[in-house]
């Protein structure tokens, strides 16, 4: 079949029934039939798409839910928060998650050929966000490890952190927290020196942490047994660890909302500090928050949406995502803040005195409400093993993106190396595991506190500035519409075009360069990293960005013609497609229908389709 598009070439193979409108407008001038008894393997798909749904949930509802939120929402004018944090999930979060799927699904492809395939100038994006989310991948496993740690801790009665009677603990050591500094919690203390052993700062790496090395190597079997098979081993695992959170959530606000002093702890969680709103920072950080819980920019949920069915109701899951992601931080927060209620009224001090930020929260202050709890076991084994379900759905996602897009660009080159694809998984998170180790050091905290900063906070906002500027202006918001009604029958409405459009690359922009002028140095408590670790920490950062202008080079150098036109064609959909790379059947046509080659000419094809395609 030959079709003009614009000036460039691409060699495709289209189900009959599937032909209509393509990445824009097109016009078909010529059919010809084609076989070939070489196709590879169909994709995979969701046994069920509710496993796509509930999936999805699993990788935007994790660990940030539960302190990242609430922590942001009591320092940014409690309920007043949710005013600019509600907004930003309608004109952001949303649409940009509405459009992720989108192009996972319709391309059914991970990001890193996704984003070649749309916007071949800036597929470097699709490269730097597996990037990212490989090194997320290697130091969030260990928030995990700490989450199992705390676990095994829960079944010793009295629980470890609940008194100062132990051989870790300093003369500085309380059991009520105070506001002087020269004393500790001991919590604060199992914390610091019974499970990281912590050093003095990045300068002195201590020593191997045995017992936490081998909870994290259990963390990654654990890991692989939810991944090795795929989406068909992890759709059956998402049914558990993204509902069973919600089953401990409700339990513990209902336990919580019936201790004294609970009802203030809410009270500072929701009541409104209007003035707050007037702040340029608060706004800013309810759009970051959508951003990095949603997991805008890390090709998490593309990846998995690229095993869908090619007519599947992009917009319903969308909407499920989005909206119970916001719901659990909400819910989190009543969990959380009722806690804190009770812990100042035994205390005696406000709850703006509780240190609430960071991993500190979870591992530190709520398990201090834990010990003056009735039955202080069951609820600690209950919310640490909440924390192991949210972690757990969270990594294996992340993970997926590295595994996706290796088998997506390399499926004949991994499958002829590792024989089958479960032994490649194992190889993957066998690297990250040795990755890892440095954070269950002695030094670990800070290792981890360094990763987090400059990934999580630094990287992540260029890669989304990039990805929002190559879907949404240069492959275009008509071309996308165009996909969605391919494949749902009806294109977008007007408030996504426009936010798609305008609102999005606007806001994003405004966060980008918000983030660029308040950005501060990498810090944990009171420590600042010194100048050379902060230099390692701008490597890190530069080890996923640097893939966008890279990418950008190389497909500038491998197109055909003049600059001009090496820039022209690095803009159009396809242009480093014409190898086939895309065969159409696994977008969702029937493998047994005869294939179409689909060809605009511009320039000379093969005189038959390369025997090697990728899967």
């Amino acid at each position: 079949m030959i079709i003009k598009k614009g000036g460039y070439i691409t060699q495709r193979h289209l189900n009959p029934a599937q032909l209509s409108m393509e990445f824009g407008p097109r016009r078909a001038t010529m059919l010809t039939q084609g076989a070939d008894a070489d196709q590879e393997p169909t994709r995979p798909t969701w046994s069920r798409q509710i496993e796509f749904t509930l999936a999805g949930i699993g990788c935007a509802v994790g660990l940030g839910n539960v302190w990242r939120f609430p922590y942001l929402c009591y320092r940014s004018g409690g309920g007043a928060f949710l005013v600019p944090y509600l907004l930003m999930l309608v004109v952001l979060g949303i649409p940009l998650l509405y459009m992720e799927l989108t192009v996972g699904q319709y391309t059914r492809r991970g990001p890193v050929l996704a984003l070649a395939t749309v916007c071949p100038l800036l597929k470097g994006v699709g490269i730097a966000s597996v990037a990212i989310s490989f090194i997320m991948c290697t130091y969030y496993n260990v928030v995990i490890t700490w989450a199992l740690y705390y676990l095994f801790s829960s079944f010793q009665a009295p629980l470890p952190w609940q008194n100062c009677n132990n051989t870790w603990n300093t003369p500085n050591c309380t059991n009520h927290a105070t506001n002087s500094s020269y004393s500790s919690t001991a919590s604060q203390e199992f914390f610091k020196y019974k499970m990281l052993e912590q050093t003095s700062g990045v300068e002195d790496t201590g020593v191997l942490r045995w017992d936490l090395f081998l909870i994290l190597i259990l963390a990654w079997i654990l890991i692989y047994f939810c991944i090795f098979k795929g989406v068909k081993s992890t759709g059956k695992v998402v049914y558990f660890t993204a509902l069973f959170p919600y089953v401990i959530l409700i339990v513990l606000l209902i336990n919580n909302a019936q201790l004294p002093g609970a009802l203030e702890g809410i009270k500072f969680f929701i009541v409104p500090v209007w003035d707050e709103l007037l702040s340029v920072e608060v706004w800013v950080n309810a759009a970051a928050q959508i951003f990095n819980s949603i997991g805008i920019g890390f090709g998490s949920l593309m990846a998995m949406s690229s095993y869908n069915d090619f007519n599947n109701n992009i917009l319903k899951d969308t909407l499920s995502i989005s909206i119970i992601n916001s719901v659990t931080s909400i819910l989190a927060g009543f969990v959380i803040f009722s806690a804190f209620g009770y812990m100042s009224y035994l205390q005696g001090i406000p709850v703006s005195d509780l240190a609430v930020d960071g991993p500190g929260l979870v591992y530190v202050v709520y398990p201090q409400a834990f010990a003056n709890m009735p039955v202080a076991q069951l609820w600690a084994v209950l919310f640490f093993f909440m924390l192991l379900c949210l972690g757990l759905d969270s990594e294996f996602a992340m993970v997926e993106v590295m595994v996706t897009s290796l088998m997506d660009q390399f499926y004949k080159d991994v499958i002829h190396i590792f024989k089958k694809k479960e032994l490649f998984v194992l190889a993957v998170c066998f690297v990250a595991c040795l990755f890892g180790i440095p954070c269950v050091m002695q030094v670990g905290i800070y290792v981890f506190q360094l990763l987090d900063h400059y990934t999580a906070i630094v990287s992540i906002m260029f890669l989304a500035f990039f990805e929002v500027m190559a879907i949404c202006w240069i492959y275009g918001v008509k071309r996308l519409s165009a996909n969605l009604e391919e494949m749902n029958g009806n294109k977008a409405n007007i408030f996504f075009r426009l936010c798609w459009l305008i609102v999005a690359p606007v806001l994003i922009t405004v966060i980008l360069i918000f983030s660029i002028i308040q950005f501060k140095p990498a810090r944990y408590g009171e420590y600042v990293f010194p100048p050379w670790a902060q230099g390692v920490g701008w490597i890190i950062a530069l080890a996923s960005i640097i893939w966008i202008p890279l990418g950008a080079i190389h497909t500038l150098w491998v197109l055909p013609g003049s600059i001009m036109e090496k820039l022209k064609l690095s803009l159009t959909p396809y242009a480093l497609n014409e190898k086939s790379n895309m065969p159409y059947y696994e977008r969702g046509g029937p493998s047994g229908n005869p294939p179409i080659a689909v060809i605009s000419p511009s320039f000379d094809l093969p005189e038959k389709r390369p025997a090697e395609t990728y899967f």
